[in-house]
C-alpha cells in the first residue's frame, strides 16, 4: 500500500501504511534546500519531496532507525547524517539539535526549529495508537514512559512531526506535548489495557 502524504507549511510528511505507521519528513529550509528525516522508501513521497527543492542531506534521528536513509542518501548524492553526526552538527544544520536519550541501548536526538515552532521527534513521542493511549493526540513511547523526555517540554510548538504517526499542527500542539509528557507515568494503566489490541494489530 502507498504511504499517506501530508503536505504542510514545513514541507512534507509521509506515513507508511504499516502497523507502526512510520512517519518520514522532508523539511524545506530557509535557503530552499530540503532535508529528509528518517525516510522510508515510497516512490510517490520521494517524488513529491524532490519537487520541493534541492536535497541537502538525510538525517537519522534514532540510531536504530536506519530505514532507507543510507540508500536514499546515496541515490540523491547527499550525506547521510548518522545520529551521532546530527548530535555533533552544531551550526551545520538549520535546526537546533536536542539530545533526548544517549546510552548504550538507545541513542536519539530531536530537531527544534524555533523560527517555525516545529519539533521533530523520531521515537520518544508519537501520534499512533501505540503512543497516544491517553486523552490527547500524542503520547510517549511505551518504553520511555517511566523516564519521559522532559527536555522536550515547554517549547510552545505549533508543529509536531514524529517517527510513528501523522503530524500535528496548530496552536494546541505545545500544550498537547507537555500534557503527554506530564502524564506519561499516569497513563501506563491505559497502555496496559490497550496492549492486547495493539499487539494483535501489529501482527
Amino acid at each position: 500500500m502507498p504511504a499517506t502524504l501530508h503536505p504542510h507549511d514545513l514541507g512534507l510528511t509521509w506515513v507508511m501504511d504499516d502497523a507502526m505507521q512510520r512517519g518520514c519528513h522532508a523539511l524545506v529550509a530557509d535557503d530552499g534546500r530540503v532535508w529528509l528525516v528518517d525516510p522510508a522508501r515510497d516512490d510517490a513521497a520521494l517524488a513529491a519531496a524532490a519537487a520541493l527543492g534541492t536535497p541537502a542531506g538525510v538525517l537519522q534521528l534514532l540510531d536504530r532507525h536506519n530505514r532507507d536513509c543510507t540508500a536514499i542518501a546515496d541515490e540523491l548524492g547527499v550525506r547521510h547524517w548518522s545520529t551521532t553526526a546530527v548530535r555533533d552538527a552544531g551550526a551545520a544544520l538549520p535546526f537546533e539539535v536536542r539530545r533526548v536519550v544517549w546510552n548504550r541501548l538507545w541513542k536519539e536526538v530531536a530537531l527544534w526549529w524555533p523560527a517555525r515552532r516545529a519539533l521533530v521527534v523520531a521515537e520518544s513521542l508519537g501520534t499512533n495508537a501505540a503512543f497516544a493511549v491517553g486523552d490527547g493526540p500524542v503520547g510517549v513511547h511505551p518504553m520511555r514512559r517511566p523516564l519521559p523526555p522532559t527536555m522536550l517540554r515547554h517549547l510552545d510548538a505549533e508543529h509536531l512531526l514524529v517517527g510513528h504517526g501523522p503530524p500535528l499542527h496548530g496552536p494546541a500542539v505545545g500544550a498537547d506535548d507537555d500534557r503527554a509528557i506530564a502524564r506519561s507515568r499516569q497513563d501506563i494503566p491505559k497502555l496496559l489495557v490497550k496492549l492486547p489490541a495493539l499487539l494483535r494489530a501489529a501482527r
